[in-house]
């Protein structure tokens, strides 16, 4: 359930116009009065002899009590007050008593016997409004302070008594919501979505990996926008507003958003801390090596990307507080480059995942900038990197880094559950699940090309393979070797040993330092954190690549085995001899 305080206005009957009214697109149905501050105001509708003016005069009446130079000029206090999709309709009554507990929290009718005059109007199944008179009956001005947050700590414990969809507190960090006035205007014009968020998204991808104020409005300005800078007499460049070309006010004029409208951290401010941070103890040399390093290939990009996120899970895991928090904000600049780039079958759930994190990359921690370069530098890297293929080795990259990305949006969500910060808890939970859902398409075709490798690996590797596994990984072998992807990590295996790496002690790091409960398939990532660390590639060819092998033909491809009674040795049930 969400109250949301309105702007103060001067009109009273202006606005019982519009409630009772059929709406923007004839979607006020049935119009009517649940409850009021004496349980007798007349009800224009459905009371044929009530009128809108005769309602508001009534609640009006207290402002007569003040002379005319001390009555306030917005006067007129309006909360709606929404149940989730998800909830079931409310009787008129359920409704009644949620207004009235909603005007004593707020303040606006404390239950003193002179509080304001209010009136609570239904005009849909899922919500409310509520007007009121901000002068008391004894002609004060009631204490309103904070109403917004009173409001929501009410709905909370509403909530919890009616059994509705219980919404996360916030902290006041959040996005400003979309005005219900821009959501008709997008509707209006066929929008999916609004002005505001369109702009958010388009500033928050500007901002991905840029590193000075010239590359961000460049990129702002390349991606059709337009600009409006304030500057200080000085000449100096102290913030900024956006605007869509065809988003008009009534005038004609294109609306404008400042930054700082569109999300705490997306201030000309706070924005230059995100750069400045980039060159905070660092050497001269490797400032040098930052600015003239040339854009890689896609793939390399994707493989750096992954690298950076193993590493930053721990930071997450076990860092301070605000570097950790640094850490989460640039989170959602590698998951913006990342759906910016990638191929067409994954960009809408990694876009809807950014989406979703951008809620969780702020709370009241603030972000130690420059410990997270690294990250920075990746999201750097995938813009530069340009688009990617669906296939081949920047499929398995993409797919790698996806994965790794996983585990650390979800240590984000742990991390901020810890801190209470349950809204962005909740948000890093749907961008896990939403970066769940993009993984299955991404990892489909390297894996199936490195799942046809492990069954062509002879009978004899895969035995030592299997006893291999049981004794690094005792807790786990029976699982893996169960799996779908067990063939995957036997061609893994085999490509890391012939590249001259300890199978054993890649396979007990990659377990030991990370977590692996929230997977869906432990043989998968173990894949990908055997790749990463051996620096495997993957060709679509299905043969293998790596860039360190002392003997390369270790590995070659040969035709199936079969166990002494004819049975395919992938066919073997696990726990069996292999």
């Amino acid at each position: 359930m969400i109250p949301q305080i309105h702007k103060q206005g001067s009109h009273t009957l202006g606005l019982l116009y519009y409630l009772y009214g059929k709406g923007t697109h004839e979607e006020h149905i049935d119009p009517h009065l649940v409850a009021s501050f004496d349980g007798m105001s007349p009800d224009p509708g459905r009371d044929a002899t009530a009128t809108k003016k005769d309602l508001a005069q009534l609640l009006n009446q207290p402002l007569h009590l003040l002379a005319a130079d001390q009555r306030p000029d917005k006067h007129v206090w309006h909360c709606s007050v929404r149940a989730a999709p998800d909830d079931p309709i409310l009787s008129d009554e359920q409704w009644a008593d949620i207004a009235r507990r909603i005007v004593a929290a707020t303040g606006i009718d404390p239950d003193d016997g002179a509080g304001c005059r209010w009136a609570a109007v239904r005009h849909a199944d899922d919500h409310i409004h509520i007007v009121a008179t901000l002068v008391r009956e004894d002609g004060r001005r009631p204490d309103h302070h904070r109403s917004g947050k009173r409001a929501q700590t009410e709905a909370r414990l509403i909530e919890k008594e009616l059994g509705l969809h219980q919404v996360a507190p916030g902290d006041g960090t959040a996005a400003q919501r979309p005005t219900s006035a821009e959501r008709h205007k997008a509707q209006r014009q066929g929008r999916e979505r609004t002005a505001r968020e369109e702009l958010r998204e388009t500033v928050r991808r500007a901002v991905t990996g840029a590193s000075s104020d010239e590359e961000f409005f460049a990129r702002l300005a390349a991606a059709g926008l337009l600009i409006r800078k304030r500057a200080a007499p000085s000449g100096d460049l102290l913030g900024y507003k956006v605007a869509l070309h065809d988003d008009l006010n009534k005038d004609g004029e294109p609306v404008f958003y400042p930054g700082a409208r569109l999300a705490p951290d997306l201030s000309l401010p706070r924005i230059r801390e995100r750069w400045s941070g980039d060159a905070q103890d660092v050497p001269a040399a490797l400032r040098g090596e930052a600015i003239r390093r040339e854009p890689g290939s896609p793939a390399s990009a994707r493989r750096g990307t992954a690298s950076a996120v193993w590493q930053a899970v721990l930071v997450v895991e076990h860092g301070e507080d605000g570097v950790a928090a640094a850490h989460i904000a640039a989170v959602g600049e590698v998951l913006d480059a990342l759906a910016k780039t990638s191929a067409a079958h994954t960009r809408r759930e990694l876009r809807d995942a950014a989406t979703a994190f951008e809620r969780a990359s702020r709370s009241h921690v603030r972000a130690v900038r420059g410990h997270d370069r690294a990250l920075r530098q990746a999201a750097r890297d995938l813009v530069q990197g340009g688009p990617a293929l669906g296939r081949g080795e920047d499929g398995a990259t993409t797919a790698m880094a996806i994965d790794m990305l996983f585990f650390l949006v979800t240590a984000a969500a742990h991390w901020h559950a810890r801190k209470g910060h349950a809204q962005q808890a909740e948000a890093a939970s749907r961008a896990a699940e939403h970066l769940r859902n993009a993984y299955r398409p991404a990892a489909a075709q390297p894996l199936n090309v490195l799942y046809q490798r492990g069954r062509r690996l002879s009978l004899p590797v895969l035995q030592r393979q299997v006893a291999l596994l049981r004794e690094t990984l005792p807790s786990l072998a029976e699982q893996i070797l169960a799996e779908p992807g067990w063939y995957a990590l036997a061609a893994t295996i085999a490509e890391a040993d012939a590249a001259g790496h300890d199978p054993a002690a890649l396979l007990s790091d990659s377990v030991e330092s990370r977590e692996l409960g929230t997977a869906d398939s432990v043989s998968d990532v173990l894949v990908w954190r055997l790749r990463l660390r051996a620096d495997l590639l993957v060709d679509a060819t299905g043969i293998p690549k790596n860039r360190t092998a002392k003997n390369p033909a270790t590995v070659r491809p040969t035709a199936p085995r079969t166990t002494s009674s004819g049975r395919r040795f992938g066919d073997v049930a696990p726990g069996n001899t292999r």
